[in-house]
């Protein structure tokens, strides 16, 4: 895959106010291993190459087990999260599915349990930083880096 453009360079001024976003999200005091989660999975639903390396490498540098980031695409049949976390999960999948899924009330209602209102803005912020983070990605071809390869075991 070719990179379209290099959309850091074409609109500074606007790519870091989504930086700001980025940072203030960041900051809001949503727990780090939550905060990669939610950005994995919606990045898995978006196909976005790019932050999925991103942030499969952040949540391990952040003390993320290998068996929570792969089991997270499957992560309603893995008993490895916490009901907050779940309800973050699902509220993610409604979202960055929205056009099909409208945030359905169950999903809503879900995180009343868990998060306070102030924590599920804060959530939904974050579900929809990503979210655009994945649009820029996608949409101007964003390389992953590429890792050397294993020595192939003899």
């Amino acid at each position: 895959m070719t990179p379209r453009l290099d959309y850091f360079s074409v609109a500074p001024q606007l790519l870091q106010a989504v930086r700001n976003l980025e940072t203030a999200v960041a900051s809001s005091g949503l727990e780090r291993s939550l905060i990669e989660l939610v950005k994995i999975r919606a990045s898995q639903i978006n196909g976005c190459a790019f932050c999925i390396d991103m942030h499969t490498r952040d949540a391990r540098r952040a003390g993320e087990t290998e068996a929570r980031i792969y089991l997270l695409d499957a992560w309603r049949e893995a008993p490895h999260y916490t009901p907050r976390e779940r309800a973050a999960l699902a509220w993610t999948e409604a979202l960055t599915l929205v056009a099909s899924t409208h945030a359905p009330d169950a999903d809503y209602d879900g995180l009343k349990p868990h998060f306070t209102d102030e924590e599920i803005v804060k959530l939904t912020l974050l579900i929809g930083t990503i979210n655009l983070w994945n649009r820029l990605a996608i949409g101007f071809r964003a390389v992953p880096p590429l890792a050397a390869a294993p020595a192939a075991a003899a």
